[in-house]
Order: C-alpha cells, then structure tokens, then sequence
C-alpha cells in the first residue's frame, strides 16, 4: 500500500511539473505568473534528483559508503580535513553559485524569458548536475585530484598536456570576470561598499569561533554570523547618510579592483578553515534564506512575469550584448544550466573535505539543481521588471545614447515605455544616485529582488533590500573568487610540480604564496580591462566567460566520459557523452563567430579593427585614444585565448573519440 502511495505522488508531481512546464512555454499572452517557473522548477528538480540521480549513482558510478575518502586517508588538517557533510554542502554550494545563476539569465533576460528558461532547466538536469557529481566522485577515487590532473592520467599525453593547460587558462578568464561583476555593483555605492566589505571579518570571527572557542558548534556560530551579516546591512545604510563615513567607501572601479584582488590573494593563502569555509557557509545560509524568502514572496504575490516569452533582440540586436540567440543564450547562461567552474571545485576543495562517498549525489548532483534553482529565481526577478526599466539599467551608454534624455528616447523607439522621472523616482527609492547604464546585470538584478521583497514585506524598506540584493550577489560572487582562486593554486601547484617537485608541495607555505600570487596576477590583469572598458566590461569579457567555463566543462564530460569507456562501461558513456556533443556544438560555433563575425559588437577582431579606424581620424582625445589601445590589445588577446582554448577542446575531443573506439575494438575482439 505504501508504494502504491509513493507512486500516485511522484506520478502527480511528474504531471504537475509538465502542465507548468507546458504552461511556460506556450503562453504566448501580455504576460503570465510567476509561480508557474518555480512550480514547473520544483517538480522537474524532485523527479530527477529522486530518480535520474540515483540511478546514476548505484549503476553508473557505483557509489562505495564503505570505501575510505581522501579526506579521512589523507587528512592534514589544512587542505585534507574530514568535514560535516552539510558544511561541505555549504561550502561546495556556496562555491559553485558565483554570478552564473544571478547575472546570466539576467542578462540572457534580453532574449525574453522562454529560452534562458528552458535551457536552465533541462540544461541544469541533464548536463550540469552530472557533470558535478560524475567528476565529484572520480576525483574522490583519485585522491581528490584535480580535472587536470585527471585529464592528463586518464587521457592520452598530448590531451592531458592541453587539458592541464587549457583549464588553467579558463581558470583565470573565469575569476576575472566575477571580480568585474562585484566591482560594477560596488562602484560609487558606500552602503554596497561597506556591506561587502564587512563580510570578511565576520568569517573569520566565525571561523576562529568554530575552531577555537565553541568547537563544533557549528549552528550557534551559523546564527551568530548571519545575524552580523544583518547588522553589516543595516549598518551599511547609516554610514550611506554620514557625510563623514561614506567617503571612506565611496571608490571607483580601479581601487575596488585592486581591493579584490588582495583579497583573493589572502584568501588563497590563509587555512581553509579561516576564512574560505566559514565564508562559504555562512553565505550558503544567506543564499538559501534569500532564495526561500524570494520563492515565498513570489508565492504570495504572483508577481506577472512583464518580460515577453521572446523579444525582437534574439536577430542579435540586443542593447545588453551583440549575437543571436543560438548560440549565446547557451553562453550567456552557464552556471544555472552547465558550468565548467563547478568541476574545478568538483575536483578541488570539496573532494578533499567529503567524509563519505554516499554523500556525493546530495553534494553534487543536489548542490547543482540548488544553483539551477537560484538560476530561476533570477530570471523570475529580472522579468518582473517592466522591460523599459530593464533595458534601462542594463543598456551601456554607447549603445542607448550619452545621457539619460537619449537612453529613454531610444528604449522607448523600441516599443519598451520608460520615462527619466521613473527612473530618477527608482533610484531615490533604492538609494542610489542613478540607475541609468549599471552594466552587468547585478544592479538589474538587485532592484527586481528588492521589488519582490518590498511589495511582500515592506515598501518603505525598498533601499534596505536593494542592498541586501547586492550583499547577497556579492557574497554569492566573492565566496566563487576565493574558492576559485585556491583552486587555481592547487592547479598551478600541480602543473609545477611536474617540474620542481618543492613547488608542487600543497603544504609548503613558499610554494603557497607563490603560486598564489602568479594566480591572483594573471586574473587581475584580466580584471583591470574588463574595469578600464567604456562599456563596461561586460560585451567584452562576458561571451569569453561564457565560451570558457562551457569548454571547460566540455573538457570536464571528455574526462568523464573517457573514464566510463576505459572503466569497461561504455554502455553507460551516453550520461556524460550526449550533454558533451551539445556543449562541443555551441561552443564551436560561438568561438567562430567571436572571432570571425564582421559585427564589430560580436567578433573580437571587428571591433579591434573599428576602433583602429576611429583612431586614424584624428577626431579622438589623448585619454580616450589609451583607452581604445588598451582595448585593441585585449580584443587581440581575447581572440587568441578563444583560438587556444577551441584548439584544446578539439585536441581532447579527438582523444576521447580514439579511446572510444580502441576500447570498443578490443571489447569485440575479446567477445
């Protein structure tokens, strides 16, 4: 009878999810509620976690509770540290949920609300979640080695070469770019400043409270760092109203720069317990609660989704960023649906903490729709927004005019109604002094969860939760750098050691801050373009983040799947194999048209070319011609990244269909 009933309920869920699913993607209507992404993401959430997860967790991985993990055989009490299985889940999740699942479909949100939205979902079930759990428990096999570490045993020579190297280069693309997603949110904006500022002392209070002073109290440390990261919010405000103290926080995107980039330094550095898995987990407890709260105010209120299901901009005329739909929703949107990122931490910091291998598809395949999740509630946040404000916000002033007078006649010419008093009234309310061209999604972002949180909690605590948004997206961005960055150095260590065993030692303090610092180096260069740019960074480095973190999971499937084919499971290779074929065909053709494209706001190469033109005029000032030589060389150095990175995924790509088809043929020799 108990069956019976366990079948009836996950039938209902299964037809419950369809109708939602079903609804979302055939209205066609003004507009449409927004319980119906978070009903259709739930149940879809529920049946593949209860079923496709553990069916690949007992047949395909066969999962050991018995086998002892490297956390507890390798154990150093630095790198190696057995760990509470939902601290790992914090910290995994909180690494994992940088600025993917915030700013991508927000920005994607330009296309309308149907494509990111599907994508996320089916994206989310069938790639992203078993990549992260697939490469979680392969490195956990492996002494918590890293992808390309893997990569260069599991694979052949040169393949294992390129992928060591190609991820590494990711690597840095992808850690520059969420620096330049917190800088565009903190620029100018004290309360946004100083909020961020204070979560680093508050981890590592908690953290010396966890190890030192109330050991193993882990939920009385929990509710004491939430409730500072509170008190850093409300704190935020007053000193926004003090003449005084606000010039203190108050920088512009160089010196954020910079601050970010000591940061991340020191995080790389310092014990993990210190500051990276307080952090993490004290973020994880403000994302989840942040997440919950926006499910349940979107429940309450059932906010219509204004965003249309498919807007004129998918021909690649969008004001956000140049190309079409097919394929840059799939790059603008990564993390939430597939992310390479994951992988590195995968196969980084959390292999090294799990205390048991049944705790692997909790922690990879539930951490991942987690995040998909996130990726919803995002979008659900963006689209609430009327389109007019939206484009508004997001639109840089190159492409919607040089003031706000222009921005508003030309979003208008659109077909999107907006006008200077709205935006001026918004930007009292929330706060800031302008909302006008705050590139990068985040700013957007912010102000759809403060309006979701303000219509069901409070109107007049609109600047409250404005910048409760940005602490939120920045913690979610800043726990990715640091965790990135250590990852980063494990990966540097790595590929050294090969060549000076002492630089190699993860327990030498020399070969730490070494290492360390090369990291933090190549992604603050990175960093410093993205902030000089006139249009903010994000059309230049924003489709490299994306091409970069989706072939990094390209490689992550070709590691995965190769691993399956010599693991005498070549039955079961399609898991990893049929989203590997999918990621290989976008990235390809997003690569190509990045670098061959004669739309100067698509290929790398075009702009580079139309900014020398401009230059040849003679019509440009001093400042403004450094810039645009500055900007030349990048567009230069993106091109040949995306050149580099495109000749490594084929490079493993090949190798994986070689060891697919020796495997096979001596399978049939043998039968």
């Amino acid at each position: 009878m108990q069956s019976i009933t366990k079948k009836i309920i996950w039938i209902l869920i299964a037809l419950l999810g369809a109708f939602a699913f079903s609804l979302i993607a055939l209205h066609r209507e003004e507009s449409i509620n927004s319980v119906w992404f978070i009903t259709a993401a739930v149940c879809i959430y529920l049946i593949a976690y209860r079923f496709y997860a553990a069916w690949i967790a007992a047949k395909v991985l066969v999962i050991d509770e018995n086998k002892e993990t490297p956390a507890v055989a390798l154990n150093n009490n630095r790198d190696f540290i057995p760990t509470n299985k939902w601290i790992v889940f914090g910290h995994h999740f909180a690494a994992i949920a940088g600025p993917g699942p915030l700013i991508g479909p927000t920005l994607a949100a330009q296309f309308g609300y149907l494509p990111g939205t599907i994508w996320i979902l089916i994206g989310g079930v069938v790639g992203g979640a078993v990549q992260d759990m697939t490469i979680l428990f392969f490195s956990v096999r492996r002494n918590g080695k890293s992808l390309g570490q893997m990569a260069k045993e599991e694979l052949g020579k040169l393949a294992g070469f390129a992928s060591l190297i190609g991820t590494f280069v990711i690597m840095i693309v992808l850690i520059a770019v969420l620096g330049l997603v917190v800088v565009n949110a903190m620029k100018h904006s004290p309360w946004a400043t100083s909020t961020v500022a204070a979560t680093i002392p508050i981890a590592i209070l908690i953290g010396f409270y966890m190890r030192f002073i109330r050991p193993g109290r882990v939920l009385e440390a929990s509710l004491i760092g939430v409730g500072l990261l509170l008190l850093a919010v409300y704190f935020g405000g007053v000193i926004d109203k003090s003449e005084t103290m606000r010039s203190y926080f108050d920088h512009g995107g160089i010196f954020l720069a910079w601050s970010i980039i000591i940061y991340g330094f020191a995080a790389a550095v310092l014990p993990v317990w210190m500051l990276l898995a307080p952090r993490d987990y004290l973020s994880t407890f403000v994302k989840l609660g942040t997440v919950i709260f926006l499910a349940i105010a979107i429940a309450i209120l059932q906010p219509e989704i204004k965003m249309p299901a498919v807007t004129s901009f998918i021909d690649g005329t969008g004001p956000i960023f140049g190309g079409k739909l097919f394929p840059f929703v799939f790059i603008t949107i990564a993390c939430g649906a597939i992310s390479g990122f994951h992988a590195l931490i995968s196969s980084g910091t959390t292999p090294k903490l799990i205390d048991n291998e049944k705790y692997i598809p909790m922690i990879g395949y539930g951490g991942m729709l987690l995040e998909s999740f996130v990726a919803v509630m995002a979008m659900v946040a963006a689209c609430v927004l009327e389109p007019g404000v939206f484009f508004a916000i997001n639109s840089p002033v190159g492409m919607v005019g040089q003031d706000a007078a222009q921005a508003i006649q030309t979003i208008n010419s659109w077909g999107y109604s907006v006008s200077l008093e709205d935006m001026n009234r918004l930007a009292s309310e929330v706060g800031e002094s302008s909302l006008f061209a705050r590139t990068g999604g985040a700013p957007s972002l912010a102000v759809g969860m403060a309006s979701i949180f303000a219509d069901a909690f409070g109107r007049h605590l609109l600047a409250m939760w404005y910048h409760f948004a940005i602490m939120f997206e920045a913690v979610f961005i800043l726990t990715t750098l640091d965790a990135g960055t250590r990852v980063g150095r494990f990966m540097l260590q790595d590929m050294l050691g090969n060549v000076h065993p002492a630089l190699g030692k993860t327990s030498s303090m020399s070969s730490t801050v070494i290492t360390s610092a090369i990291v933090v180096a190549c992604w603050g260069y990175f960093l410093y373009i993205g902030v000089i740019d006139p249009n903010g960074g994000v059309n230049i480095l924003w489709p490299l983040f994306g091409i970069a973190n989706q072939m990094l999971a390209a490689i992550a499937l070709s590691v995965g799947t190769g691993i399956l084919i010599k693991s005498g499971k070549f039955k079961f290779a399609w898991v990893t194999a049929l989203p590997l074929a999918w990621l290989v065909i976008i990235t390809t053709t997003s690569a190509y048209q990045k670098i061959f494209s004669d739309d100067v706001r698509v290929g790398f190469l075009a702009a580079a070319k139309n900014m020398t033109e401009k230059m040849s005029m003679n019509l440009l000032d001093d400042r403004t011609i450094s810039i645009y030589n500055q900007l030349i060389l990048n567009l230069k150095i993106d091109t040949a990244i995306t050149i580099f990175l495109v000749v490594i995924l084929w490079i493993v790509i090949l190798d994986v269909i070689r060891i697919a088809f020796f495997t096979n043929a001596r399978s049939l020799k043998v039968s």
